[in-house]
């Protein structure tokens, strides 16, 4: 690791410890020539998951769009930030645990209308309408009706 000071190359590793919640390596290093000290930290390279959309282009999958679509559906809902980010995690951990490297965007879209169900109906309902692009109120009825038989079957 060359020293960021005085660009020497040879530097030794004082500290080593975990950083970022175990996904990286934090080194405090020290300059052999000039004595001065840096942090490096060091990180698993990963290729990026590919999500395939509706019209068949692709996109790196970004997890900022599945966080914003679910804090829309729970807008004024009983549903707490921490909930929604260990939904996240949970729909990332069964996404990425494939390993593959394409996913369609609707495996994505089922796995998150899959969470909201259980978590709170009524952001489901509301995810599900954009999702699904209900045409009409018909369709709102249908998913509303649906939702009651599952219920009737628990």
């Amino acid at each position: 690791m060359k020293c960021p000071f005085c660009n020497a190359v040879d530097t030794k590793v004082v500290d080593s410890r975990p950083a970022d919640d175990n996904t990286s390596i934090r080194r405090r290093r020290q300059c052999e020539l000039c004595g001065r000290r840096f942090t490096t930290y060091e990180k698993l390279e990963t290729m990026p998951l590919m999500v395939i959309k509706k019209d068949g282009s692709r996109e790196t999958y970004d997890r900022s769009k599945i966080e914003a679509g679910i804090i829309r559906s729970c807008h004024k809902r009983p549903v707490s930030p921490q909930q929604i980010e260990g939904m996240i995690d949970e729909i990332e951990n069964e996404v990425f645990s494939k390993e593959e490297k394409e996913v369609p965007a609707s495996a994505i879209g089922e796995q998150v209308m899959k969470k909201l169900q259980a978590l709170d109906e009524v952001a489901y309902v509301r995810f599900a309408s954009v999702y699904r692009e209900f045409k009409d109120v018909n369709t709102f009825i249908e998913e509303i009706g649906k939702l009651l038989k599952t219920q009737e079957s628990l």
